[in-house]
């Protein structure tokens, strides 16, 4: 037989076709499937008919006068295009949306021989298929398939023409409205015209919500405009990836010549499942050493993933000991699953060292989250607040319009509460007095406000050096260099023309650093301190903090002897004060509002308390290494920057701590009675007399051996007596004034000793340091040998 046939089902459609065959309910959207319960797709989510088990069980006609624009028996078309068309017309005008069913092949050629169109809710959807083996789906899809029999069959015939052979016009479900029929899935077509003025504004920044204000206007509403702003958005995706899949291998050309002129350079590239190029991640050599300095907080900039820009770029940043931005690589995200977020976040930490930074930034993404919850379980991550600002005024727009003073009480609620408790009473007071509990946005940020409101985050550092301050946006290292219209062709230069900025202005700031002199406001050793270890920056916003200590008052509020609890509090405003807690022993101490633990530099309110106690420099455990000018040095060496004289005054503070601690003890105890407190007054009186005495005599008392030498003259007459040699006279040994003038001598060999050992020491520092870069490139070498080996298994 010539035209014998078998039975083929293309995949398209779904639920039981004219040959019985069941398949997938879900292949007619390939741009967006998950968004069903998104749009309006089917009568039963506009007015509630239909359902699952086969509709209501009533008849639905089209309505109106339609004989001559439907199909019937017979009809013929051109091509079998031109009958789905006509289907799909028709459909339109009545309002339901259509599907291929099955088809026929030809055994002797394999063409297609006959079509069926049904109706999208022909059949029943096949739960089985959507399930996996041990569990269900984590979103289950609205149900749409109702078991409806409308359909058109064409056939070809021996004259190459397509003839109606079959045509089913009742639906068992309410019909579509012609004001909603739009959002039908096989009528959501984005027309040529519609298209062009999409690239247009695309390529001009603009995003898919502003994009579509703009075709409604243009078009005089929505249902004639002819698609959703989900089909705009997968439009623009679309049209993006594909104008990326020309430029792509002149990325992976750039990365192969950076690699080939830097070992050091790393990049991986992840694949798809038909090997093409889905992700790609970068770090530099300069990148990666950064990391070992300064990555104890990293930034991951995903700002320009979004549809307003034309590249899916993604680089991680932090911050330098300048408080300057500085990379730690960066990514090309074309596939935006968890699963290669999963890929990016390993791939990247193993570039850089393998050791995960204590906080990490992001924006708001549900996606991302999980990706750095699974990589970084013991990094504290946080959602960039500069974004959820500013999303606030898009999703509040209209409250904004309406209250004008809403925008500074949201601030306020989120900067200004120092604790808690404070907060949560003044977001639902703030909430309650704009009429906002049922808003489902502040709901959803409030719900994930550990990650984003300061005072669930200060206990943690972030390198930001205020906790209340309105942080910047997180893509500022690229600020000025990449924007909406940038094309991968550009995108090469502008990237090294922003690291190369980077690098000037950091050069400049250690030339600064190490080259002027910073004005002291105060005669305090500690800002000179401060001024001799701090970059120049840092050590402005340690003078802030330092100078602003003379407004503050710091009082004792309860002393265990070795824990001091002080209550700090700006002078007449006692009702808002900080609770600092001093351990006088450890020369620790730490504050309610937690400024160090946040940004590594001391609070006023911590320096009040040093200031009142006399602690006069800065204990070294409160000097953050990655602050100073020498944090890009692994030499663990004290800096002598401070001199004798510091050393002095460290040594001071500690023997005053000691003592203070000591005369706690013995006061304690010389109170516990009468006869106690007697001997305790006595002896007391003694050592008064003992420390005026050496009080006295302090600039005559040198200290040689560990011992005075009052105690060595001392030492020595007794033994002349014991030998029998007392006719010695003071005339046969040195004379006072002769010891004098020796100690001088051998005083000024001491600091001329000390001198040479400084210029030793500052040589030592620079071998050495040229041995701890030499290592950190050694590390990389080896780092890259692990990660190829691994690449090789």
């Amino acid at each position: 037989m010539e035209n014998e046939v078998i039975e083929f089902d293309i995949g398209l459609g779904g639920g039981v076709g004219s040959s019985g065959r069941e398949v997938d309910d879900d292949g007619v959207d390939i741009e967006h499937p998950v968004d069903d319960e998104d749009m309006i797709d089917s009568p039963q989510n506009i007015s509630g008919g239909g359902g699952f088990g086969g509709g209501s069980g009533e008849i639905y006609l089209p309505e109106g006068d339609l004989h001559d624009l439907e199909p019937y028996e017979g009809m013929e078309f051109e091509s079998e295009e031109a009958a789905k068309a006509f289907y799909n017309s028709y459909a339109r005008r009545v309002g339901f949306s259509t599907r291929v069913s099955s088809s026929r092949r030809s055994r002797r050629d394999g063409a297609i021989i006959q079509r069926q169109f049904v109706c999208a809710k022909e059949g029943f959807r096949n739960l089985n298929e959507k399930r996996t083996k041990d569990r269900e789906i984590k979103r289950p899809r609205t149900i749409t398939r109702v078991g409806c029999k409308a359909s058109l069959s064409v056939k070809m015939q021996d004259s190459g023409k397509w003839v109606v052979s079959g045509f089913v016009r009742g639906h068992n479900h309410e019909l579509v409205p012609p004001d909603q029929v739009h959002c039908l899935r096989s009528h959501r077509q984005i027309s040529g015209p519609a298209k062009t003025l999409i690239d247009t504004l695309q390529a001009a920044g603009l995003g898919p919500r502003r994009i579509m204000s703009a075709l409604i206007k243009e078009y005089g509403g929505i249902s004639k405009v002819g698609f959703t702003e989900v089909d705009c958005r997968n439009y623009m995706r679309n049209n993006r990836q594909r104008s990326l899949e020309g430029d792509i291998q002149l990325l992976l050309d750039y990365l192969k010549q950076m690699h080939a002129e830097n070992a050091n350079f790393f990049y991986a590239v992840q694949n798809d499942e038909d090997q093409s190029m889905c992700n790609v991640v970068w770090a530099d050599s300069r990148s990666r050493m950064n990391y070992t300095y300064f990555g104890d907080t990293v930034t991951f900039d995903t700002t320009y993933r979004s549809n307003r820009y034309r590249l899916p770029f993604a680089p991680f940043t932090g911050v330098n000991h300048h408080g300057q931005p500085i990379l730690f690589g960066c990514a090309f995200m074309i596939n935006e699953s968890e699963s290669s977020f999963v890929w990016l976040f390993k791939t990247w930490l193993m570039a850089v060292s393998g050791r995960p930074p204590v906080s990490i930034t992001t924006d708001h993404d549900t996606v991302v989250g999980s990706a750095i919850a699974q990589v970084f379980p013991e990094t504290r991550h946080r959602f960039c607040k500069w974004h959820i600002f500013k999303k606030c005024q898009e999703k509040l727009s209209q409250v904004f319009l309406e209250h004008p003073t809403f925008e500074a009480d949201f601030h306020k609620c989120v900067n200004l509460t120092e604790s808690v408790d404070e907060f949560e009473s003044c977001w639902l007071a703030l909430i309650d007095r704009y009429d906002l509990r049922d808003h489902e946005w502040l709901q959803t940020i409030y719900s994930a406000r550990r990650h984003w409101v300061p005072v669930y985050l200060r206990d943690t550092f972030f390198a930001e050096m205020s906790i209340t301050q309105r942080s910047d946006s997180m893509n500022s290292y690229f600020d000025g260099y990449i924007n909406a219209s940038t094309s991968l062709n550009q995108f090469f230069k502008l990237y090294e023309k922003a690291l190369e900025s980077r690098n000037e202005k950091e050069v400049k700031a250690d030339y600064d650093t190490m080259n002027t002199s910073p004005v002291l406001k105060t005669p305090s050793p500690m800002e000179k301190q401060a001024s001799e270890f701090y970059t120049r920056k840092l050590f402005i916003r340690f003078q802030e903090e330092l100078v602003g200590t003379l407004t503050f008052m710091a009082s004792k509020i309860d002393d265990d002897s070795e824990i001091i609890a002080y209550q700090v509090a700006k002078y007449g405003e006692d009702h808002k004060s900080y609770d600092v807690k001093f351990n006088v022993l450890e020369m620790r101490a730490t504050c309610s509002c937690q400024m160090f633990e946040f940004s590594g530099l001391l609070c006023r309110h911590v320096l009040a308390v040093f200031r009142v106690t006399n602690v006069l420099t800065l204990p070294p455990h409160f000097i953050l290494k990655r602050w100073t000018r020498n944090a890009k040095s692994s030499v663990n060496l004290e800096e002598h920057a401070s001199g004798l004289y510091t050393n002095y005054l460290e040594s001071h503070t500690v023997r005053y701590n000691t003592l203070r601690h000591e005369a706690f003890k013995f006061v304690d105890e010389g109170a516990k009675s009468l006869d106690v407190y007697e001997v305790a007054m006595s002896a007391l009186q003694d050592g008064a007399k003992k420390v005026a005495l050496a009080s006295k005599n302090e600039g005559r008392a040198v200290m040689v051996n560990g011992r005075s030498r009052d105690d060595l003259m001392r030492h020595r007459s007794s033994y002349n007596l014991s030998t029998g040699r007392s006719h010695m006279t003071a005339g046969q040994s040195l004379s006072e004034e002769d010891m004098d003038r020796k100690i001088g001598e051998l005083i000024n060999d001491l600091e001329s000793a000390n001198q040479k050992c400084e210029l030793y020491r500052a040589n030592l520092l620079s071998v050495l340091k040229e041995i701890e870069d030499h290592k950190l490139q050694l590390a990389i070498k080896v780092q890259n040998v692990k990660i190829s080996l691994k690449d090789g298994i």
